[in-house]
């Protein structure tokens, strides 16, 4: 059974034309991979996929129901990684990741450690975020996303700020979430490396 659907979307920004007919059908284990020129769509095509914005014609469905049907409990389900972080300044690193978990289920300290030490940044654990760097506050964003329990991911550009092994630990995260049964949708300039098998691609005019 695919689990998102996208079928023949339409979106206007004023004037332009954003996503005209678009569609796809995803499967568990599977990331489509969206790809086009900067202005070709993709931010507003992941937040359309999100219900963070509507379309005009179209329809997106999860496990075969119309996200706006329950779109409470799609989120539920969801890890969303846009180009902002999304993360507190003022608050730490592991503030940040108990509130953001929080939302859904309760965690605590050595859940929120694993975390940070699987993205490769198990020091800033007490640092405030906004003393991070770019590179550290992208690597606690994408430990958000492992501890959300989100089945499906969507992600804008989740390398961003990142080094040779942060484009690395990128993979391997995808990796492991298609691999334990996830879907994604990842929208990047950069190839992700994963098997023809796992990869689907839709790229944007």
């Amino acid at each position: 059974m695919n689990e998102l659907t996208a079928d023949n979307l339409h979106l206007w920004r004023g004037e332009q034309h954003v996503l005209q007919g678009v569609g796809f059908a995803l499967s568990a284990g599977e990331c489509l991979q969206v790809t086009g020129a900067n202005g070709a769509g993709k931010t507003t095509l992941l937040r359309a996929l999100c219900g963070l914005v509507p379309v005009e014609e179209g329809r997106i469905c999860w496990r075969g129901r119309d996200i706006g049907e329950d779109l409470e409990g799609f989120h539920r389900e969801l890890g969303y990684l846009g180009h902002d972080n999304g993360l507190k300044g003022d608050l730490t690193a592991a503030e940040n990741l108990r509130y953001a978990a929080g939302l859904r289920s309760a965690v605590d300290a050595g859940e929120i450690g694993a975390a940070l030490t699987r993205v490769g940044v198990p020091d800033v654990a007490g640092q405030r975020v906004r003393r991070l760097s770019a590179g550290q506050r992208r690597r606690v964003a994408l430990a958000r996303m492992t501890l959300s329990a989100g089945v499906l991911w969507i992600m804008d550009e989740p390398g961003s700020n990142l080094d040779t092994r942060g484009q690395t630990l990128v993979l391997d995260l995808l990796q492991s979430h298609l691999n334990g049964g996830g879907a994604a949708v990842v929208a990047t300039h950069q190839e992700l490396g994963l098997s023809a098998g796992q990869l689907r691609s839709l790229a944007l005019q």
